[in-house]
C-alpha cells in the first residue's frame, strides 16, 4: 500500500504532488468558487501546460504573468505567479442576474461567455466563465457613478442644469471605490442529514488513520475484483476526474450539495466527466489497480471541506 492520502482539499485544486511527512499534498486550490493561490512552486514533472490544465487558467496569461520566452522550461522549487480565477460557481439561489451584479459585468457579456440562452436556467455547481472584465480579482469596469460624472462633465458646457447635476454625480464619486470581485462559498455543512453509500462492496484492507513508516492514510481502501462498478456515495457534481496524480491512478473527486467531498482513486475506467451531475448510487468508474497498487482496490476518502474523516463513521 503506497501513496493514499489525499490531503487538504481546503477545498482545493491541484498542484503537483508533494511529500510531508509521508502525506502527500494534493491541493491548493479552490475548487468551488474560492479564490485561485497566487504562485504555485514547480514540483518533479510540472510544465507549463499542466499547470494551466491543472488550474483552469489559459496558458498564455501565465506566461505572460511570468514574463517566461520560449522554450517555457521549469526548474524545480520554482515559483511560478498565477493569474486570479475568473469563474463563479454557482450556489443555491443565484441567477445570472445577481452574479453579473455582484462581479459588475455586463449580463450579456456574461451569458456569451458560458454560451447561455434565455431563460439562462443554470444548476447548482454549474461554473461561469467570467468576462476579461475581472483582472486580478478586482473589477476594472468603472462604476455607474463614475460613468455617470463622466458624462455630467460632457453636458456642462452646454447646460447650467447639466453642470448643476455634474457637481452632485461628481460629489457622490469621490467617495466610490472599486469594488473587490469576491467567488461566493458556501462552508460544508457540519453534520450530514444521511449516511454515504459504500461505493464499493468488499473487505477493507487499509484502515483510516496511521499506518507504515509514518505514513498516513485519510481514508480506507476496499478490495474488489477488477472492473466492479464503483457508485457515487451521494448525488453531487464531478469535481475532478482524471489521472495527473501519481500514486491515485485515475481519481475522481465528487463535491456533494452539503459541501461534503467523497474522493475514488486506483479506478481502472472512469465513466464521468468534470463538471458532471450524478445521483447517489450511479456508476461513476470501475474497479482497478491504477496509480501503483498491486491489486484491484478502490481508495476512498470523505471530507468535511479540508478535514479528513473516517468513513466508515459516515458510511450505511
Amino acid at each position: 500500500m503506497k501513496k493514499f492520502v489525499l490531503l487538504t482539499l481546503m477545498l482545493t485544486m491541484l498542484s503537483g504532488c508533494s511529500y510531508d511527512s509521508g502525506r502527500i499534498q494534493l491541493f491548493n486550490y479552490n475548487l468551488w468558487g474560492g479564490p485561485a493561490p497566487s504562485s504555485v512552486v514547480v514540483q518533479k514533472g510540472d510544465t507549463l501546460y499542466s499547470i494551466s490544465r491543472r488550474y483552469d487558467l489559459p496558458l498564455r496569461e501565465i506566461i505572460e504573468l511570468n514574463g517566461l520566452k520560449p522554450p517555457y522550461s521549469l526548474r524545480i522549487g520554482q515559483v511560478v505567479r498565477l493569474p486570479s480565477a475568473r469563474y463563479h460557481v454557482v450556489a443555491k439561489g443565484d441567477t445570472l442576474y445577481n452574479i453579473s451584479k455582484r462581479y459588475n459585468v455586463n449580463i450579456n457579456s456574461l451569458s456569451k461567455a458560458n454560451d447561455l440562452r434565455p431563460p439562462y436556467t443554470l444548476a447548482v455547481g454549474q461554473r461561469l466563465q467570467l468576462p476579461d472584465s475581472i483582472v486580478g480579482g478586482e473589477t476594472q469596469i468603472a462604476s455607474v457613478s463614475q460613468t455617470s460624472a463622466r458624462k455630467a462633465q460632457t453636458s456642462k458646457k452646454t447646460t447650467s442644469k447639466a453642470a448643476s447635476s455634474s457637481k452632485t454625480v461628481k460629489k457622490k464619486t469621490t467617495t466610490t471605490k472599486t469594488k473587490v470581485a469576491k467567488n461566493t462559498y458556501t462552508p460544508p455543512s457540519k453534520n450530514r442529514k444521511s449516511k454515504f453509500l459504500w461505493p464499493v462492496k468488499g473487505p477493507v484492507i487499509s484502515n483510516f488513520g496511521p499506518i507504515a513508516k509514518g505514513r498516513n492514510n485519510d481514508g480506507i481502501n476496499i478490495k474488489a475484483a477488477k472492473g466492479t462498478a464503483v457508485r457515487a456515495a451521494d448525488k453531487g457534481t464531478v469535481a475532478y476526474a482524471g489521472n495527473e496524480l501519481k500514486g491515485f491512478g485515475n481519481l475522481i473527486l465528487i463535491k456533494h450539495d452539503d459541501g461534503w467531498v467523497t474522493a475514488y482513486a486506483h479506478n481502472e475506467k472512469i465513466l464521468v466527466k468534470k463538471g458532471q451531475r450524478v445521483a447517489r448510487g450511479e456508476k461513476i468508474s470501475t474497479v482497478g489497480t491504477t496509480g501503483g497498487v498491486a491489486s484491484p482496490q478502490l481508495h476512498f476518502e470523505i471530507r468535511q471541506g479540508k478535514k479528513a474523516v473516517n468513513p466508515k463513521s459516515y458510511l450505511g
